[in-house]
């Protein structure tokens, strides 16, 4: 190799070192609040485990409308741990709401119905129920929307807790705002990876045929708090409007 061939490779190399470090220096600056955020919801979780009952500041109830105007029940009880576009790991955005349990174990904390709905659990659904409300009325006016439950088993899979008045293969019951669907669990998914007893609530979009988007993806879902009358307070803890 010629020693212009030689300097022009050294250059090149220069200029992708400086690319790269520069691209992960922006993505750095770029997370950095992200990441900040998160740690700090995962501070307060741990601090929410240990002890509940010296933070029911930071609980919402079960059954309680937030707001005199708000659409939708709480469906549960505890605290927001994660919410909507909220993240656990770069690249991830929440697509709902995750409400730890002020109880301490499984299948003690009820979740209820947040608005009258047609209730469908699938053939295969261990921990989950959805609900179809049609034409809703507020917030989405003339839009069919779903609300979403899931995480009601046990850790291992082996024990349901959606209540037995559902069974799998249930679909359009009609279900008014206030029935017990079940209790809150820790079921992933995964036996070897259980999640902190919750409720992972959500309200998804329907598909242009009429039947419920993949919750998983958050363009398919709406933020669940103009729904709920939950905001953020003044420490980014979200909570019943009325008690900002």
């Amino acid at each position: 190799m010629n020693k212009a061939a030689s300097g022009r490779r050294v250059l090149w190399l220069i200029a992708a070192a400086l690319f790269v470090c520069g691209a992960l220096l922006v993505g750095i600056v770029w997370l950095r609040p992200q990441l900040s955020r998160t740690a700090q919801q995962l501070a307060r979780l741990g601090v929410w485990f240990n002890n509940p009952a010296a933070r029911t500041d930071w609980a919402v109830l079960s059954g309680v409308r937030c707001r005199p105007d708000a659409p939708m029940l709480m469906p549960t009880a505890g605290y927001i741990g994660f919410g909507w576009d909220d993240s656990f790991r770069p690249g991830h955005r929440h697509s709902g709401y995750d409400i730890f349990t002020p109880d301490g174990d499984v299948n003690r904390t009820p979740i209820i119905a947040a608005y009258d709905g047609y209730l469908t659990r699938e053939a295969d659904w261990r921990s989950s129920v959805i609900l179809r409300h049609p034409d809703f009325p507020a917030i989405v006016p003339g839009e069919q929307i779903w609300t979403y439950y899931t995480h009601m088993a046990s850790a291992d899979g082996t024990q349901s807790f959606v209540a037995p008045q559902f069974p799998p293969g249930t679909h359009e019951v009609f279900v008014p705002a206030g029935t017990v669907l079940g209790y809150q669990g820790d079921w992933s998914g995964d036996p070897a990876n259980p999640v902190g007893i919750h409720l992972h609530f959500s309200v998804v979009k329907s598909t242009a045929t009429g039947g419920y988007a993949n919750e998983t993806d958050i363009t398919n879902t709406y933020d669940p708090g103009p729904f709920l009358g939950v905001a953020r307070n003044a420490d980014g803890i979200l909570v019943c409007e009325g008690a900002n």
